[in-house]
């Protein structure tokens, strides 16, 4: 699969907690918003396997990550860029 495939999710940006498995990273990303009956703000977090071809992302850059075609049984999403 090109670097130019289908995107069928949006692209999500994240925090890399892990890279130490072969060709996979695993990203938390954070999301915040208003709670909706006592309108305090809460965030949540949700950690995603994404596919890494070259290992080129190291634990605690920032990554963009889209959704593809499933890799493996927890892996559905794929490396875009290192943003930092």
């Amino acid at each position: 699969m090109g670097e130019k495939g289908k995107v069928r999710a949006g692209i999500l940006e994240g925090i890399v907690t892990s890279a130490k498995m072969d060709k996979t990273i695993v990203v938390e990303v954070k999301r915040k918003f208003l709670h909706p009956i006592y309108n305090k703000a809460v965030v949540k977090r949700k950690r995603f396997k994404a596919h890494d071809e070259k290992n080129s992302a190291k634990q605690g850059d920032r990554v963009k990550i889209t959704s593809c075609r499933p890799y493996s049984k927890g892996k559905r999403f794929r490396l875009i860029e290192v943003v930092k």
